[in-house]
């Protein structure tokens, strides 16, 4: 019964912006319900972040409802209970209430994507893509939906917190590609053609980095080193990327069961902090090479402003002790990057396709 409930929540959830999508005048409704969806998911990727960092992945410690009930405020004896067990616990009404919104908000997102589903199906014959794009997303939010029941049941184990993370930004990065194909845009230059391999090789890096910076989340190793340049107080400190790196492991413990050294936090910390002294130039020399290009101008300076962004906000974690509202922010940047990389990818992508395209929009500054 709870499952109905939680489920028809996240159908009144999807229903403003479905009422929105609905009542403005676009021509292209279904355009426009992908791009809500992808601002969406984009937000729910933030608050992800936020109930991870809020130390709320457990506020709820059964899934998908709250102590077998839809809601904290049906659930709040037992809440008040475990509370009372252990203050300090992960267990609280208002981790509780953060871990179910989360739950709500995803729930929402995917009555978004069925229903671009049955649109897509019903539509295909006037439709710019193939509806498969629309079930792929479909099949991707089932699997997010498991692993995001591995993260309770398994206690927060790093290395499903962190494919949780990845295959929600999968979804962002497909959502993204799915509205670029149906936004009419100008296609660059044939001659833009040849930083097609820089820009996916771009995406490669940013992906990993991604990857890497979930992984110090995960594991809470964003302290681990307290200063910058050097990592507390030293250029090469003490590191065990053997522990630090195994991925199979419980939450702040080794594959032994022994508690995690804080050695193996540093080498977490820094594998993030310096594969950003190669992702952060390359990109910055990318989007400056592809402003260039009229076409691409706009995602190009995008990617520049965010990833001066994304610098500081990552500087900030460290130098002012990770506040929570910088380290959400760091979060939705590199939610940004990626979108707009994706954006960057899908539109040379176009340029095979214009011949003279070199007599349309010719480049700028090259």
């Amino acid at each position: 019964m709870f499952l109905l409930e939680i489920a028809l929540t996240g159908l009144c959830i999807a229903l403003v912006p479905l009422t929105y999508i609905w009542v403005r005048g676009d021509a292209d409704k279904f355009r426009k319900l992908v791009w809500v969806t992808t601002f969406l998911t984009m937000d729910l990727v933030m608050f992800g972040g936020f109930t991870r960092l809020t130390d709320s992945g457990l506020g709820c410690p059964d899934w998908p409802g709250c102590y077998g009930t839809a809601s904290p405020f049906i659930a709040h004896a037992a809440i008040h209970a475990a509370q009372t067990l252990m203050p300090t616990g992960p267990v609280s009404m208002s981790k509780a209430w953060i871990e179910m919104i989360h739950r709500y908000f995803a729930t929402a997102i995917g009555v978004l994507i069925i229903t671009q589903v049955l649109l897509a199906w019903i539509k295909r014959r006037s439709l710019k893509i193939s509806p498969w794009w629309p079930t792929a997303l479909l099949l991707l939010i089932c699997v997010q939906g498991v692993f995001g029941a591995w993260t309770v049941t398994l206690k927060l184990q790093p290395i499903i917190v962190t494919t949780h993370l990845l295959l929600g930004l999968a979804m962002l990065g497909l959502l993204g590609w799915i509205g670029a194909r149906l936004t009419p845009v100008a296609a660059p230059v044939r001659d833009a053609l040849r930083w097609q391999p820089a820009a996916v090789l771009g995406l490669a890096l940013l992906i990993v980095q991604i990857a890497l910076g979930g992984w110090v989340s995960t594991n809470y190793a964003v302290l681990a080193c307290t200063d910058f340049p050097t990592c507390n107080g030293q250029w090469v400190p003490p590191m065990d990327f053997v522990h630090g790196f195994h991925l199979w492991r419980q939450l702040g413990l080794t594959s032994n069961g022994e508690v995690l050294t804080q050695a193996a936090l540093v080498a977490i910390h820094w594998a993030h902090r310096t594969f950003a002294f190669l992702v952060v130039p390359y990109l910055a020399w990318l989007g400056w090479r592809l402003r260039q290009y009229a076409a691409l101008r706009t995602p190009a300076t995008g990617l520049l402003l965010v990833i001066v962004i994304q610098f500081v906000t990552g500087l900030s974690n460290i130098v002012l002790q990770w506040p929570l509202l910088v380290a959400v922010a760091h979060n939705g940047g590199a939610a940004v990057l990626l979108l707009l990389l994706v954006m960057l990818n899908y539109r040379l992508t176009l340029s095979r396709s214009t011949p003279s395209a070199a007599v349309i929009f010719p480049a700028v500054g090259a």
